[in-house]
């Protein structure tokens, strides 16, 4: 992992970088161009969107402007609760290709496990379907806790390749961590940040100040030792580079615990069991 372009191995031998820009909130239009140009830019290969995101469009429009071929970007973007079911998915997935202008996708998300009995099975099935037809290079879950994963077990062909949780220092997720581990699951941190809840934490401030870093560095730098991708979010360009400029230091493994110990399962989204917003 030395650079910005560095990649994890899925289990299914897809390379997925370790770094990139998530778009959540980003308006569309002009403000979500501009913010991928500047991270394209920037050196990112990787972009995450969704559907209830509603900039897809915004996305695709930057990915025509830019010059880096598309084999070198990684575009992710997830179906939404509202569109779970077999052949609910497979239409929204057309739809968000028609929006993003692409011939295929790199990673596609279940969005959220929705509590209705059996729909996120529906919808995995459709996932497996559309990666087996070659429209998506790799599939996965996001928001999935260690029973949703084993039903999925329990029920499918394909094991997700990603699952793309909230994870920061107050919400560390290990036993979910070490279930994805152990089932090549690739853990991907949405809100690594806490929406900035976390920049003015005393002990991080203090290692910021150690490490001549920035405290959204230093988080981020701890999501990559801790094997996280991680996807900040954010539509400033000098932000942008900002977060990305990680790869030039490293974290003590004391400073690594320092900074878990800051856990308080604690979380700034809703608890996945709980949520069925359509």
């Amino acid at each position: 992992m030395n650079g910005l372009q560095s990649t994890t191995t899925l289990h299914n031998g897809v390379k997925m970088p370790w770094f990139g820009l998530g778009v959540f909130q980003v308006e569309d239009g002009e403000v979500v161009v501009n913010s991928i140009t500047a991270a394209i830019e920037a050196g990112y290969r990787s972009i995450d969107t969704a559907a209830i995101y509603g900039n897809e469009e915004g996305v695709g429009s930057a990915i025509a402007k830019s010059s880096v071929p598309r084999e070198e970007l990684f575009i992710t973007t997830k179906v939404w609760n509202g569109n779970q079911g077999f052949e609910e998915t497979l239409a929204a997935f057309d739809e968000s290709m028609e929006k993003l202008g692409l011939d295929y996708l790199d990673l596609y998300l279940v969005h959220w496990p929705v509590p209705e009995h059996g729909k996120y099975i529906e919808t995995w099935k459709a996932l497996e379907k559309l990666y087996k037809d070659g429209r998506v290079r790799a599939i996965g879950v996001s928001n999935f806790k260690e029973h949703h994963l084993q039903d999925l077990f329990d029920s499918c062909e394909i094991k997700p390749m990603v699952n793309q949780v909230e994870y920061h220092p107050r919400l560390t997720q290990t036993a979910l961590h070490e279930f994805c581990k152990q089932n090549g699951i690739q853990l991907e941190a949405w809100s690594p940040l806490m929406q900035g809840g976390l920049l003015d934490e005393p002990l991080l401030v203090d290692l910021a100040n150690k490490y001549n870093k920035s405290t959204a560095q230093v988080i981020l730098r701890w999501d990559l030792q801790n094997g996280v991708v991680t996807i900040p979010k954010s539509v400033k360009a000098h932000r942008i580079k900002e977060n990305a400029n990680i790869f030039d230091f490293e974290l003590t493994q004391e400073d690594m615990e320092k900074i878990s110990s800051l856990n308080q399962d604690k979380r700034i989204g809703p608890d996945p069991d709980e949520f069925n917003r359509v």
